[in-house]
Protein backbone atom coordinates (compact mmCIF):
# COMPACT_ATOMS: atom_id res chain seq x y z
CA UNK A 1 0.00 0.00 0.00
CA UNK A 2 2.63 2.53 0.56
CA UNK A 3 3.89 2.30 -2.46
CA UNK A 4 0.72 1.58 -4.65
CA UNK A 5 -0.11 5.46 -3.28
CA UNK A 6 2.07 7.73 -4.35
CA UNK A 7 2.31 5.66 -7.30
CA UNK A 8 -1.57 5.67 -7.96
CA UNK A 9 -1.26 9.77 -7.51
CA UNK A 10 1.32 9.78 -9.80
CA UNK A 11 -0.42 7.91 -12.39
CA UNK A 12 -3.87 9.33 -12.03
CA UNK A 13 -2.17 13.23 -12.41
CA UNK A 14 -0.32 11.77 -15.54
CA UNK A 15 -3.05 10.31 -17.15
CA UNK A 16 -4.81 13.86 -17.32
CA UNK A 17 -7.79 12.27 -15.01
CA UNK A 18 -6.51 13.54 -12.10
CA UNK A 19 -5.51 12.24 -8.55
CA UNK A 20 -8.17 10.73 -7.42
CA UNK A 21 -8.40 8.75 -10.66
CA UNK A 22 -5.33 7.22 -9.75
CA UNK A 23 -6.64 5.56 -6.41
CA UNK A 24 -9.78 4.68 -7.78
CA UNK A 25 -8.32 2.72 -10.05
CA UNK A 26 -5.96 1.00 -7.36
CA UNK A 27 -9.18 0.29 -5.47
CA UNK A 28 -11.10 -1.26 -8.55
CA UNK A 29 -8.87 -3.26 -10.39
CA UNK A 30 -6.36 -4.66 -6.96
CA UNK A 31 -10.03 -5.69 -5.95
CA UNK A 32 -11.41 -7.10 -8.22
CA UNK A 33 -8.01 -8.75 -10.43
CA UNK A 34 -7.74 -10.34 -6.62
CA UNK A 35 -11.04 -11.69 -6.53
CA UNK A 36 -11.13 -13.08 -9.84
CA UNK A 37 -7.91 -13.33 -11.26
CA UNK A 38 -5.77 -16.41 -11.81
CA UNK A 39 -2.10 -15.11 -10.39
CA UNK A 40 -2.57 -15.54 -6.67
CA UNK A 41 0.69 -12.92 -5.39
CA UNK A 42 -0.10 -9.91 -7.75
CA UNK A 43 -1.25 -6.92 -7.30
CA UNK A 44 -2.91 -4.78 -9.87
CA UNK A 45 -3.56 -1.15 -9.87
CA UNK A 46 -2.40 1.75 -12.28
CA UNK A 47 0.65 1.18 -14.79
CA UNK A 48 2.95 2.98 -16.76
CA UNK A 49 2.01 1.96 -19.89
CA UNK A 50 -1.54 1.79 -18.92
CA UNK A 51 -1.00 5.75 -18.03
CA UNK A 52 0.38 6.47 -21.19
CA UNK A 53 -2.39 4.49 -22.87
CA UNK A 54 -5.28 6.02 -21.38
CA UNK A 55 -3.64 9.54 -21.75
CA UNK A 56 -3.79 9.02 -25.27
CA UNK A 57 -7.32 7.93 -25.36
CA UNK A 58 -8.32 10.92 -23.79
CA UNK A 59 -6.63 13.05 -25.97
CA UNK A 60 -6.69 11.22 -29.04
CA UNK A 61 -9.79 9.32 -29.44
CA UNK A 62 -12.46 10.98 -26.83
CA UNK A 63 -14.04 14.22 -26.63
CA UNK A 64 -15.34 13.89 -23.24
CA UNK A 65 -14.65 12.21 -20.25
CA UNK A 66 -17.67 10.04 -21.24
CA UNK A 67 -16.41 8.34 -24.26
CA UNK A 68 -13.40 7.93 -22.25
CA UNK A 69 -15.00 5.75 -18.94
CA UNK A 70 -16.69 4.39 -21.80
CA UNK A 71 -13.74 3.10 -23.82
CA UNK A 72 -12.38 1.68 -20.41
CA UNK A 73 -15.83 -0.24 -19.53
CA UNK A 74 -15.77 -1.66 -23.29
CA UNK A 75 -11.64 -2.67 -22.43
CA UNK A 76 -13.07 -4.63 -19.34
CA UNK A 77 -15.45 -6.21 -21.23
CA UNK A 78 -12.90 -7.15 -23.98
CA UNK A 79 -10.59 -8.82 -21.54
CA UNK A 80 -13.12 -10.71 -19.85
CA UNK A 81 -14.15 -11.83 -23.50
CA UNK A 82 -10.06 -12.95 -23.81
CA UNK A 83 -10.14 -14.81 -20.86
CA UNK A 84 -13.48 -16.50 -21.87
CA UNK A 85 -11.88 -17.90 -25.18
CA UNK A 86 -8.90 -19.11 -23.87
CA UNK A 87 -6.15 -16.45 -25.20
CA UNK A 88 -4.37 -15.75 -22.31
CA UNK A 89 -1.83 -18.48 -22.80
CA UNK A 90 -0.70 -16.69 -26.44
CA UNK A 91 0.90 -13.69 -24.51
CA UNK A 92 3.51 -16.02 -23.43
CA UNK A 93 4.84 -16.68 -27.40
CA UNK A 94 5.54 -12.91 -27.44
CA UNK A 95 9.29 -12.49 -29.10
CA UNK A 96 11.56 -10.78 -26.45
CA UNK A 97 12.80 -8.38 -28.87
CA UNK A 98 8.91 -7.13 -29.42
CA UNK A 99 8.52 -7.14 -25.26
CA UNK A 100 11.58 -5.29 -24.91
CA UNK A 101 11.06 -2.40 -27.26
CA UNK A 102 7.55 -2.14 -26.19
CA UNK A 103 8.64 -1.92 -22.81
CA UNK A 104 11.68 0.60 -23.60
CA UNK A 105 9.15 3.10 -25.55
CA UNK A 106 6.88 3.24 -22.84
CA UNK A 107 10.03 4.54 -20.37
CA UNK A 108 10.70 6.78 -23.05
CA UNK A 109 7.53 8.10 -23.23
CA UNK A 110 6.93 8.72 -19.52
CA UNK A 111 9.91 10.59 -18.92
CA UNK A 112 9.57 12.40 -21.77
CA UNK A 113 6.02 13.88 -20.77
CA UNK A 114 7.49 14.21 -17.25
CA UNK A 115 9.57 16.83 -18.20
CA UNK A 116 6.98 19.49 -18.34
CA UNK A 117 6.13 19.35 -15.06
CA UNK A 118 9.73 18.53 -14.13
CA UNK A 119 10.71 22.33 -15.02
CA UNK A 120 6.85 23.62 -14.03
CA UNK A 121 5.42 23.17 -17.13
CA UNK A 122 1.47 22.09 -17.52
CA UNK A 123 2.17 19.22 -20.42
CA UNK A 124 0.55 19.68 -23.29
CA UNK A 125 -2.23 17.30 -25.26
CA UNK A 126 -0.89 15.12 -28.01
CA UNK A 127 1.61 12.77 -26.75
CA UNK A 128 5.30 12.77 -26.20
CA UNK A 129 6.00 14.45 -29.55
CA UNK A 130 4.08 17.60 -28.71
CA UNK A 131 5.63 17.53 -25.58
CA UNK A 132 9.07 17.42 -27.05
CA UNK A 133 7.74 20.09 -29.32
CA UNK A 134 6.56 22.35 -26.44
CA UNK A 135 10.12 22.30 -25.27
CA UNK A 136 11.87 25.37 -26.30
CA UNK A 137 8.90 27.38 -24.78
CA UNK A 138 8.90 25.71 -21.58
CA UNK A 139 12.85 26.21 -20.91
CA UNK A 140 12.32 29.80 -21.01
CA UNK A 141 9.72 29.53 -18.41
CA UNK A 142 11.78 27.36 -16.06
CA UNK A 143 10.21 27.63 -12.61
CA UNK A 144 13.31 26.85 -10.12
CA UNK A 145 11.13 25.57 -7.21
CA UNK A 146 9.47 22.83 -9.18
CA UNK A 147 12.79 22.25 -10.53
CA UNK A 148 14.66 21.89 -7.06
CA UNK A 149 11.59 19.58 -5.88
CA UNK A 150 11.52 17.33 -9.09
CA UNK A 151 15.62 16.96 -8.73
CA UNK A 152 15.25 16.25 -5.17
CA UNK A 153 12.55 13.86 -5.38
CA UNK A 154 14.29 12.15 -7.96
CA UNK A 155 17.30 11.85 -5.58
CA UNK A 156 15.13 10.59 -3.25
CA UNK A 157 14.56 7.85 -5.54
CA UNK A 158 17.64 6.77 -6.57
CA UNK A 159 19.59 6.72 -3.59
CA UNK A 160 17.59 6.06 -0.88
CA UNK A 161 19.16 3.52 1.14
CA UNK A 162 17.77 -0.35 0.76
CA UNK A 163 17.64 -1.21 3.86
CA UNK A 164 15.09 1.25 4.87
CA UNK A 165 13.44 0.39 2.05
CA UNK A 166 12.09 -2.49 4.13
CA UNK A 167 10.43 0.19 6.40
CA UNK A 168 9.55 2.80 3.74
CA UNK A 169 9.91 2.72 -0.13
CA UNK A 170 11.90 4.78 -2.04
CA UNK A 171 8.67 6.33 -3.76
CA UNK A 172 6.66 7.08 -0.83
CA UNK A 173 9.90 8.56 1.24
CA UNK A 174 10.25 10.97 -1.86
CA UNK A 175 6.69 12.07 -2.25
CA UNK A 176 6.66 12.65 1.34
CA UNK A 177 10.03 14.85 1.44
CA UNK A 178 9.20 16.32 -1.59
CA UNK A 179 6.00 17.82 -0.59
CA UNK A 180 7.39 18.97 2.92
CA UNK A 181 10.17 20.89 0.56
CA UNK A 182 7.81 22.42 -1.34
CA UNK A 183 5.29 23.14 2.08
CA UNK A 184 8.44 24.79 4.35
CA UNK A 185 10.95 26.51 1.70
CA UNK A 186 9.94 26.41 -1.89
CA UNK A 187 6.30 27.58 -2.56
CA UNK A 188 6.49 28.15 -5.89
CA UNK A 189 5.52 24.80 -7.07
CA UNK A 190 2.21 23.62 -8.86
CA UNK A 191 0.70 21.19 -6.91
CA UNK A 192 -2.45 18.70 -7.20
CA UNK A 193 -4.96 20.82 -5.83
CA UNK A 194 -8.74 19.75 -4.73
CA UNK A 195 -8.84 16.17 -4.67
CA UNK A 196 -12.72 14.89 -3.86
CA UNK A 197 -12.81 12.73 -0.64
CA UNK A 198 -15.57 9.99 0.25
CA UNK A 199 -16.80 6.91 -2.14
CA UNK A 200 -16.36 7.55 -6.20
CA UNK A 201 -19.73 8.08 -7.74
CA UNK A 202 -20.84 6.31 -11.04
CA UNK A 203 -19.58 7.75 -13.95
CA UNK A 204 -21.89 9.07 -17.28
CA UNK A 205 -20.85 6.63 -19.87
CA UNK A 206 -22.08 7.05 -23.48
CA UNK A 207 -23.06 3.85 -24.97
CA UNK A 208 -24.69 5.01 -28.21
CA UNK A 209 -23.82 3.20 -31.52
CA UNK A 210 -21.73 5.67 -33.34
CA UNK A 211 -19.68 6.38 -29.77
CA UNK A 212 -19.36 2.22 -29.25
CA UNK A 213 -18.27 2.63 -32.62
CA UNK A 214 -15.51 5.35 -32.08
CA UNK A 215 -14.51 3.28 -28.99
CA UNK A 216 -13.31 0.13 -30.22
CA UNK A 217 -10.12 1.61 -31.65
CA UNK A 218 -8.79 2.48 -27.96
CA UNK A 219 -11.06 -0.10 -25.84
CA UNK A 220 -9.04 -2.56 -27.92
CA UNK A 221 -5.76 -1.00 -27.27
CA UNK A 222 -6.34 -0.34 -23.33
CA UNK A 223 -7.37 -4.08 -23.27
CA UNK A 224 -4.49 -5.69 -25.12
CA UNK A 225 -2.12 -3.91 -23.42
CA UNK A 226 -3.64 -4.59 -19.80
CA UNK A 227 -3.35 -7.95 -20.81
CA UNK A 228 -0.08 -7.94 -22.10
CA UNK A 229 1.11 -6.07 -19.08
CA UNK A 230 -0.86 -8.17 -16.35
CA UNK A 231 0.38 -11.90 -18.11
CA UNK A 232 4.35 -10.93 -18.65
CA UNK A 233 3.78 -9.88 -14.48
CA UNK A 234 2.18 -12.99 -13.88
CA UNK A 235 5.21 -14.68 -15.43
CA UNK A 236 6.95 -12.10 -12.82
CA UNK A 237 5.08 -13.34 -10.18
CA UNK A 238 5.19 -17.49 -10.69
CA UNK A 239 8.97 -17.59 -11.31
CA UNK A 240 9.76 -16.42 -7.93
CA UNK A 241 6.97 -17.63 -6.06
CA UNK A 242 7.20 -21.26 -8.20
CA UNK A 243 3.96 -21.28 -8.29
CA UNK A 244 1.39 -21.63 -11.31
CA UNK A 245 -0.91 -19.06 -12.29
CA UNK A 246 -4.28 -19.34 -14.88
CA UNK A 247 -4.12 -16.87 -17.61
CA UNK A 248 -7.39 -17.35 -18.68
CA UNK A 249 -8.66 -16.28 -15.52
CA UNK A 250 -5.98 -13.61 -14.79
CA UNK A 251 -7.72 -11.77 -17.56
CA UNK A 252 -11.24 -12.19 -16.41
CA UNK A 253 -10.10 -10.69 -13.40
CA UNK A 254 -8.56 -7.61 -14.86
CA UNK A 255 -11.35 -7.41 -17.15
CA UNK A 256 -13.86 -7.20 -14.34
CA UNK A 257 -11.71 -4.88 -12.47
CA UNK A 258 -10.97 -2.07 -15.29
CA UNK A 259 -14.48 -2.83 -15.77
CA UNK A 260 -15.28 -1.76 -12.44
CA UNK A 261 -12.67 1.30 -12.94
CA UNK A 262 -14.51 2.39 -15.80
CA UNK A 263 -17.63 3.00 -14.06
CA UNK A 264 -16.57 4.50 -10.85
CA UNK A 265 -14.27 6.85 -12.95
CA UNK A 266 -11.07 5.28 -11.96
CA UNK A 267 -7.55 4.69 -13.98
CA UNK A 268 -7.40 1.49 -15.83
CA UNK A 269 -4.83 -0.46 -14.64
CA UNK A 270 -2.65 -3.83 -14.82
CA UNK A 271 -0.71 -6.39 -13.23
CA UNK A 272 1.72 -4.32 -11.16
CA UNK A 273 5.22 -5.81 -11.47
CA UNK A 274 6.90 -3.51 -8.57
CA UNK A 275 4.04 -4.19 -6.49
CA UNK A 276 3.68 -7.76 -6.97
CA UNK A 277 7.88 -8.17 -6.03
CA UNK A 278 7.29 -5.77 -3.03
CA UNK A 279 4.28 -8.32 -2.06
CA UNK A 280 5.88 -11.27 -2.69
CA UNK A 281 8.96 -10.41 -0.61
CA UNK A 282 6.71 -9.59 2.13
CA UNK A 283 5.31 -12.41 2.24
CA UNK A 284 1.80 -12.09 0.30
CA UNK A 285 0.96 -15.54 -1.68
CA UNK A 286 -2.39 -15.30 -1.76
CA UNK A 287 -5.50 -13.56 -3.19
CA UNK A 288 -5.92 -11.87 0.44
CA UNK A 289 -2.96 -9.61 -0.01
CA UNK A 290 -4.36 -7.95 -2.92
CA UNK A 291 -7.70 -7.22 -1.43
CA UNK A 292 -6.44 -5.87 1.79
CA UNK A 293 -4.33 -3.76 -0.38
CA UNK A 294 -7.54 -2.02 -1.97
CA UNK A 295 -9.38 -1.62 1.49
CA UNK A 296 -6.84 0.05 2.93
CA UNK A 297 -6.78 2.41 0.08
CA UNK A 298 -10.44 2.56 0.02
CA UNK A 299 -10.06 3.70 4.01
CA UNK A 300 -7.21 5.43 3.34
CA UNK A 301 -9.29 7.64 0.21
CA UNK A 302 -12.55 8.44 2.90
CA UNK A 303 -10.15 11.00 4.69
CA UNK A 304 -7.08 11.37 2.76
CA UNK A 305 -8.23 13.95 0.68
CA UNK A 306 -7.08 17.58 2.14
CA UNK A 307 -3.44 15.57 2.83
CA UNK A 308 -2.80 14.81 -1.00
CA UNK A 309 -3.91 18.15 -2.23
CA UNK A 310 -0.64 20.27 -1.26
CA UNK A 311 1.84 17.62 -2.79
CA UNK A 312 3.62 18.96 -5.69
CA UNK A 313 2.97 17.89 -9.40
CA UNK A 314 7.30 18.10 -9.47
CA UNK A 315 7.50 15.20 -6.84
CA UNK A 316 5.36 13.57 -8.79
CA UNK A 317 7.26 13.63 -12.07
CA UNK A 318 10.69 13.30 -10.21
CA UNK A 319 9.12 9.59 -8.83
CA UNK A 320 8.11 8.96 -12.51
CA UNK A 321 11.35 9.77 -14.15
CA UNK A 322 12.66 6.97 -11.82
CA UNK A 323 9.46 4.58 -12.82
CA UNK A 324 10.04 5.46 -16.29
CA UNK A 325 13.76 4.79 -16.25
CA UNK A 326 13.25 1.57 -14.47
CA UNK A 327 10.77 0.08 -16.99
CA UNK A 328 13.24 0.61 -19.91
CA UNK A 329 14.67 -3.13 -20.53
CA UNK A 330 18.37 -2.18 -20.14
CA UNK A 331 19.21 -6.13 -19.65
CA UNK A 332 18.59 -6.51 -23.04
CA UNK A 333 19.78 -2.74 -24.49
CA UNK A 334 23.45 -3.61 -22.92
CA UNK A 335 23.39 -6.39 -25.32
CA UNK A 336 22.61 -4.26 -28.46
CA UNK A 337 26.23 -4.77 -30.26
CA UNK A 338 26.23 -8.17 -29.56
CA UNK A 339 22.68 -9.44 -30.46
CA UNK A 340 21.76 -10.53 -34.22
CA UNK A 341 21.05 -7.81 -36.96
CA UNK A 342 17.08 -9.03 -36.95
CA UNK A 343 16.54 -9.67 -33.36
CA UNK A 344 17.79 -5.91 -32.91
CA UNK A 345 15.91 -3.99 -36.14
CA UNK A 346 12.53 -5.90 -34.12
CA UNK A 347 13.23 -4.09 -31.34
CA UNK A 348 14.22 -0.94 -32.78
CA UNK A 349 10.83 -0.53 -34.75
CA UNK A 350 8.90 -1.61 -32.16
CA UNK A 351 10.12 0.79 -29.72
CA UNK A 352 10.32 3.96 -32.98
CA UNK A 353 6.40 2.94 -33.10
CA UNK A 354 6.10 2.83 -29.39
CA UNK A 355 6.88 6.60 -29.17
CA UNK A 356 6.15 7.71 -32.54
CA UNK A 357 3.11 6.23 -33.61
CA UNK A 358 0.78 4.54 -31.20
CA UNK A 359 1.33 1.39 -28.73
CA UNK A 360 -1.02 -1.29 -30.31
CA UNK A 361 0.26 -0.29 -34.08
CA UNK A 362 4.06 -0.76 -32.34
CA UNK A 363 3.12 -4.31 -30.53
CA UNK A 364 1.13 -5.24 -34.19
CA UNK A 365 4.32 -4.33 -36.75
CA UNK A 366 6.40 -5.61 -34.28
CA UNK A 367 5.40 -9.27 -34.13
CA UNK A 368 5.01 -8.79 -37.88
CA UNK A 369 8.12 -7.95 -38.53
CA UNK A 370 9.30 -10.65 -35.80
CA UNK A 371 7.58 -13.36 -37.77
CA UNK A 372 8.94 -12.29 -40.99
CA UNK A 373 12.32 -12.65 -39.31
CA UNK A 374 11.41 -15.78 -37.13
CA UNK A 375 9.96 -17.75 -40.52
CA UNK A 376 13.25 -16.80 -42.48
CA UNK A 377 15.39 -18.82 -39.91
CA UNK A 378 12.81 -21.46 -39.94
CA UNK A 379 12.55 -21.62 -43.45
CA UNK A 380 16.24 -22.49 -43.42
CA UNK A 381 15.93 -24.61 -40.69
CA UNK A 382 12.98 -26.64 -42.58
CA UNK A 383 14.79 -26.89 -45.59
CA UNK A 384 17.91 -28.42 -43.78
CA UNK A 385 15.87 -31.71 -42.64
CA UNK A 386 14.61 -32.22 -46.06
CA UNK A 387 16.60 -35.22 -48.34
CA UNK A 388 16.41 -35.16 -52.16
CA UNK A 389 18.87 -38.29 -53.08
CA UNK A 390 18.79 -40.69 -56.16
CA UNK A 391 18.91 -44.36 -56.00
CA UNK A 392 21.02 -46.00 -57.22
CA UNK A 393 19.01 -48.97 -59.53
CA UNK A 394 22.71 -51.35 -59.19
CA UNK A 395 21.64 -50.70 -55.12
CA UNK A 396 17.76 -50.28 -54.80
CA UNK A 397 16.62 -52.44 -57.46
CA UNK A 398 19.11 -55.54 -57.70
CA UNK A 399 17.85 -58.27 -55.45
CA UNK A 400 21.12 -59.45 -54.98
CA UNK A 401 24.36 -57.22 -55.09
CA UNK A 402 26.64 -59.58 -57.66
CA UNK A 403 24.15 -59.88 -60.19
CA UNK A 404 23.36 -55.90 -60.31
CA UNK A 405 25.74 -55.34 -63.33
CA UNK A 406 23.07 -57.55 -65.10
CA UNK A 407 20.29 -56.26 -63.68
CA UNK A 408 21.06 -52.21 -63.77
CA UNK A 409 22.87 -49.79 -65.30
CA UNK A 410 25.56 -49.05 -62.52
CA UNK A 411 25.36 -45.43 -63.14
CA UNK A 412 21.09 -45.16 -63.53
CA UNK A 413 18.77 -43.81 -61.00
CA UNK A 414 15.43 -44.66 -62.25
CA UNK A 415 14.31 -43.81 -58.76
CA UNK A 416 14.58 -41.00 -56.76
CA UNK A 417 13.76 -40.41 -52.52
CA UNK A 418 12.35 -37.24 -51.30
CA UNK A 419 12.23 -37.34 -47.18
CA UNK A 420 10.44 -34.91 -45.19
CA UNK A 421 12.08 -34.86 -41.93
CA UNK A 422 10.60 -32.76 -38.40
CA UNK A 423 7.84 -29.82 -39.09
CA UNK A 424 7.34 -28.00 -42.43
CA UNK A 425 5.27 -24.56 -42.63
CA UNK A 426 4.82 -21.59 -45.01
CA UNK A 427 8.28 -20.79 -43.92
CA UNK A 428 9.58 -23.33 -46.42
CA UNK A 429 7.03 -24.16 -49.03
CA UNK A 430 8.02 -22.28 -51.64
CA UNK A 431 11.05 -23.23 -51.69
CA UNK A 432 10.46 -26.39 -51.48
CA UNK A 433 9.28 -26.35 -54.53
CA UNK A 434 12.11 -24.94 -56.49
CA UNK A 435 14.46 -27.13 -55.06
CA UNK A 436 12.73 -30.61 -55.09
CA UNK A 437 11.22 -29.71 -58.52
CA UNK A 438 14.02 -30.29 -60.41
CA UNK A 439 14.89 -33.14 -58.79
CA UNK A 440 11.49 -35.07 -59.76
CA UNK A 441 11.84 -34.47 -63.10
CA UNK A 442 15.26 -36.21 -63.08
CA UNK A 443 13.83 -39.81 -62.31
CA UNK A 444 10.52 -42.21 -63.62
CA UNK A 445 9.72 -42.73 -59.91
CA UNK A 446 10.23 -40.84 -56.97
CA UNK A 447 9.05 -41.93 -53.70
CA UNK A 448 7.62 -39.45 -51.15
CA UNK A 449 9.10 -40.57 -47.49
CA UNK A 450 7.07 -39.29 -44.19
CA UNK A 451 8.16 -41.54 -42.47
CA UNK A 452 10.19 -38.78 -40.05
CA UNK A 453 7.39 -36.16 -40.32
CA UNK A 454 6.09 -34.32 -37.70
CA UNK A 455 3.74 -32.08 -39.07
CA UNK A 456 2.38 -30.12 -41.71
CA UNK A 457 0.98 -26.86 -42.70
CA UNK A 458 -1.99 -26.04 -44.63
CA UNK A 459 0.86 -24.36 -47.37
CA UNK A 460 3.00 -27.61 -47.08
CA UNK A 461 0.04 -29.72 -47.74
CA UNK A 462 -0.49 -27.69 -50.24
CA UNK A 463 3.26 -27.79 -51.89
CA UNK A 464 3.14 -31.60 -51.64
CA UNK A 465 0.28 -31.49 -54.01
CA UNK A 466 2.14 -29.48 -56.75
CA UNK A 467 5.19 -31.90 -56.11
CA UNK A 468 2.73 -34.68 -57.15
CA UNK A 469 1.55 -32.56 -60.25
CA UNK A 470 5.08 -31.82 -61.25
CA UNK A 471 6.00 -35.62 -61.38
CA UNK A 472 2.22 -36.37 -63.01
CA UNK A 473 3.60 -33.47 -65.69
CA UNK A 474 7.02 -35.11 -66.28
CA UNK A 475 5.37 -38.88 -66.31
CA UNK A 476 6.95 -39.26 -63.05
CA UNK A 477 5.59 -42.07 -60.90
CA UNK A 478 4.76 -41.62 -57.39
CA UNK A 479 4.76 -43.71 -54.16
CA UNK A 480 3.96 -42.53 -50.94
CA UNK A 481 6.04 -44.71 -47.92
CA UNK A 482 5.42 -43.81 -44.16
CA UNK A 483 2.42 -42.03 -43.91
CA UNK A 484 1.03 -41.59 -40.76
CA UNK A 485 -0.85 -39.59 -37.97
CA UNK A 486 -1.54 -36.51 -37.92
CA UNK A 487 -0.18 -35.96 -41.13
CA UNK A 488 -2.02 -38.14 -42.60
CA UNK A 489 -5.14 -36.65 -41.58
CA UNK A 490 -3.92 -33.30 -42.67
CA UNK A 491 -2.93 -33.99 -46.38
CA UNK A 492 -6.56 -36.19 -46.53
CA UNK A 493 -8.30 -32.83 -45.54
CA UNK A 494 -6.63 -31.08 -48.66
CA UNK A 495 -7.21 -34.01 -50.55
CA UNK A 496 -3.79 -33.51 -51.52
CA UNK A 497 -2.82 -37.62 -52.32
CA UNK A 498 -5.94 -37.50 -54.81
CA UNK A 499 -3.69 -38.80 -57.77
CA UNK A 500 -1.72 -40.87 -56.27
CA UNK A 501 -3.23 -44.53 -56.50
CA UNK A 502 -3.78 -46.76 -53.17
CA UNK A 503 -1.61 -49.94 -54.20
CA UNK A 504 1.17 -47.24 -54.26
CA UNK A 505 1.29 -46.38 -50.41
CA UNK A 506 3.90 -48.58 -48.68
CA UNK A 507 4.94 -48.70 -45.48
CA UNK A 508 8.13 -49.04 -45.59
CA UNK A 509 11.34 -49.38 -47.83
CA UNK A 510 11.00 -52.73 -49.17
CA UNK A 511 7.55 -52.40 -49.97
CA UNK A 512 8.87 -48.90 -52.15
CA UNK A 513 11.34 -50.74 -53.55
CA UNK A 514 8.71 -53.37 -55.28
CA UNK A 515 6.23 -51.12 -56.31
CA UNK A 516 9.23 -48.79 -58.20
CA UNK A 517 9.79 -52.25 -59.59
CA UNK A 518 6.32 -52.43 -60.61
CA UNK A 519 6.19 -48.97 -62.18
CA UNK A 520 9.31 -49.90 -64.10
CA UNK A 521 8.24 -53.18 -65.49
CA UNK A 522 11.35 -54.78 -63.72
Amino acid sequence: MVIALPMSLAFGVASGLGANAGIYGAIAVGFFAAVFGGTPSQISGPTGPMTVAMAAVITGYADNLAEAFTAVVLAGFMQIGLGLLGVGRFVSYTPRSVISGFMSGIGIIIMLIQTMPFIGAEVPPGGPLSTVRAWPEAVGGINPDALAVAFFSLAVCMFWPGLLSKFCPAPLAALVFGTLLSIFWLDGVPVIGEVPMGLPSVQATAFSPGVLLGALQPAFILAMLGSLDSLLTSLVASSITHMPHDPNRELVGQGVGNLTAGIFGGLPGAGATMRTVTNIRAGGKTPLSGVLYSVALLALVMGLGQFVEPIPLAALAGILMKVGWDIIDWRFLKRAHRLQTNHLLVMLVTLGLTVCVDLITAVAIGLIVAGIVNARQLGRLELDRVISTPLLDMTFLAERQESAAEEADAYSARVGMVALRGCFSIASSNELIRLIGEDIRDHEVVIFDFTDTLYIDDSAAMVVEQLIDVAADKGTGCIVMGLHDPVADILESFDTLRRIRKDRFVANLDEARECAKKLLKI
